[in-house]
């Protein structure tokens, strides 16, 4: 006897605390839809799930809800996605998944470039965790991924070289702050001066900078030579297989990142044939995939001497800083310039707030003791394919790499630094504009000067001395062909005589304006029509006073006409009075209106 009721004394237990179960969603359900009545089950229906006789089966169905509950709080749970992720389940599975890509795409860049600027791998990491949190939170769009850039490691090497990784994470706290002062003061809006040309260079520069960094990893870390043998094989092999996928996966398959299927898919074929492949964990070392609490980093303020010697550890750091500030800027912003073009959202990144986003994300890596960066083209190709369209993408990538170092770290330094490889090839081949190398011929070659000169500068050097190159050498080309095409067209009648000024009149075609008078020769009112031309600055003014003056002293008169309101009043207050011989002839109905640059 005793041994029957203890049989049925579980499903018992299983149904009465099944049922409670039950009734606590469904009155938490009734909670929130007052209107729907719910009753508790009855004490005679209680007993009757004690019985003898009762199966499982029976337990189990009497313990289920009926479908219709069922179905509310399904409706419940996605109302509550929707409120908190507006896109929807679906939206934020895939940005999810992007970010994902993004953070294992991330952890070679990041480990290279910490050997860059002089320190260990897993300062690289958390600087990424750090960067890329705030700088997609707080940025200026939708897309962009940050992390530890070679284009700022390269500056702040000197600097760890010299005086320690303490000063190291000052400077980038420092340039940090910088970064949100250009964002205060909506520096970043200049960044629209950049011409296109120019952003040709930049992604065609940025392209072969990544490529090359990525030949690295076909050599012999011992010899230095090109890896031979079964693990040359190997790596060249899976590289091919990687790069193939990426592009074919895609066609299978949308609904995960080809990139996040590319790096399973040959993880698990180096286990499953047990392959010579390379690791993360082979390239940064054990220690960086060791996991545990013990990766976290240390969160405060650089131990250098900020209240002892002040001046001087400013002046020691802000030079870095400055350089990194401007360095990083320059990258971001053309990077959300690039992105506004991939995304096909009609939506435009906001320069300011790039500024600001970046600018926190320095200072937060700069608090626990990391390297600091900029928005990363190639990461952020691999962000946008993968189909992120939202701020969740670069968040999910810092959550998932930060999360990673401490609870999967050892499953992390198993992936196949082939598969990361083969993916950013791919990234390169996308980024590069092609299509400059097929209007080379096209495009005045001024402007193929500039795409040349980008590229090589960015290559070489790095990529803010690139941009400014670049965009002086753009000002000059324009300004150059501006000054030459400021032409006039003469016709005399009587004892008058007119010059109709077509093109730009501003400090570089001042020489050509003044050539183009006979002052000698000039009857004595002459009249310069301006209908057709452009006083565009302080020195056209000047040479128009010059030009009147010259006429003034032959006792010829220069009459000014269809001249901006602007520009009349602007000649009025720089020779206080008007000269007799200097006469503007003013026109409301048929003047033009336009201000100029003083």
């Amino acid at each position: 006897m005793s041994k029957n009721i203890s049989v049925t004394g579980n499903p018992a237990r299983l149904a009465r605390r099944t049922s409670l179960l039950g009734g606590l969603l469904l009155a938490a359900h009734c909670a929130q839809s007052p209107a729907r009545a719910f009753t508790a089950p009855t004490r005679a229906q209680s007993r009757s799930f004690t019985g003898p006789r009762v199966g499982s089966r029976q337990v189990a169905r009497a313990a289920e809800p009926p479908a219709s509950q069922l179905e509310d709080v399904v409706a419940n749970a996605r109302s509550l996605i929707f409120a908190v992720y507006p896109k929807g389940p679906q939206a934020a599975w895939r940005n999810v998944l992007a970010g994902f890509a993004v953070a294992l795409a991330m952890i070679p860049e990041s480990v290279a470039f910490a050997f860059v600027a002089g320190v260990t791998p897993i300062v690289g990491l958390w600087s990424a965790v750090a960067l890329g949190f705030f700088a997609a939170a707080f940025g200026g769009r939708a897309g962009v991924a940050s992390g530890a850039a070679g284009s700022t490691a390269v500056v702040m090497a000197a600097l760890c070289a010299q005086h320690g990784t303490t000063y190291l994470s000052a400077a980038v706290l420092l340039a940090g702050g910088l970064q949100i002062l250009a964002g205060v003061l909506q520096w970043g809006k200049f960044i629209k001066l950049v011409p296109h040309p120019v952003m040709l260079g930049f992604v065609n520069g940025l392209a072969i900078v990544i490529g090359k960094a990525q030949l690295t990893h076909f050599l012999d870390p011992v010899t230095g030579s090109l890896m031979m043998g079964a693990r040359g094989a190997t790596m060249f092999g899976l590289t091919a297989l990687s790069m193939l996928l990426v592009k074919l996966l895609p066609r299978v398959t949308t609904a995960v990142p080809s990139s996040l299927l590319t790096v399973a898919f040959v993880t698990l074929l180096t286990k499953v044939c047990r392959l010579p492949a390379t690791t993360l964990m082979d390239i940064a070392g054990a220690e960086t995939f060791r996991g545990g609490l013990a990766m976290l980093p240390h969160v405060g303020l650089p131990a250098v001497p900020w209240l002892a010697s002040p001046l001087q550890t400013f002046g020691l750091l802000l030079p870095y800083a400055a350089t990194m500030a401007a360095v990083g800027l320059v990258e971001s912003l053309l990077t959300l310039q690039l992105v506004d073009g991939l995304m096909e959202d009609g939506k435009r990144g906001d320069t300011s707030k790039e500024c600001i986003g970046q600018g926190l994300g320095n200072i937060a890596s700069g608090l626990t003791g990391g390297m600091g960066g900029c928005a990363m083209i190639g990461q952020t190709q691999v962000n946008v394919q993968a189909g992120a369209t939202s701020r969740l993408a670069g968040i999910s990538m810092a959550c998932f790499l930060g999360v990673g170092i401490v609870a999967a770290a050892p499953v992390l330094g198993q992936v196949p630094v082939a598969a990361l490889v083969g993916i950013m090839f791919v990234v390169c081949q996308s980024t590069f504009a092609w299509s400059s190398l097929r209007i080379m011929r096209k495009v005045p070659r001024s402007d193929a000067a500039v795409i040349v000169l980008v590229s090589l500068v960015t290559v070489v050097k790095d990529l803010a001395m690139a941009v400014v190159a670049g965009t002086i050498l753009s000002a000059l080309a324009f300004s150059w062909q501006q000054s030459t095409n400021l032409k006039a067209e003469t016709q005399v009648k009587g004892d008058w005589k007119t010059y109709r000024l077509r093109g730009l009149l501003f400090f570089g075609s001042t020489q050509q304006f003044s050539d183009i008078f006979a002052v000698q020769e000039d009857p004595e009112d002459v009249i310069l029509d301006f209908a057709e031309s452009r006083v565009l600055d302080h020195s056209a003014l000047e040479a128009i006073n010059s030009l009147a003056a010259s006429y003034g002293e032959l006792g010829k008169r220069l009459h000014l006409r269809h001249l901006s309101s602007d520009c009349a009043g602007l000649l009025e207050r720089l020779n206080g009075t008007m000269p007799p011989y200097e006469i503007v002839e003013a026109d409301p109905e048929t003047d033009p209106i336009y201000e100029v640059a003083e």
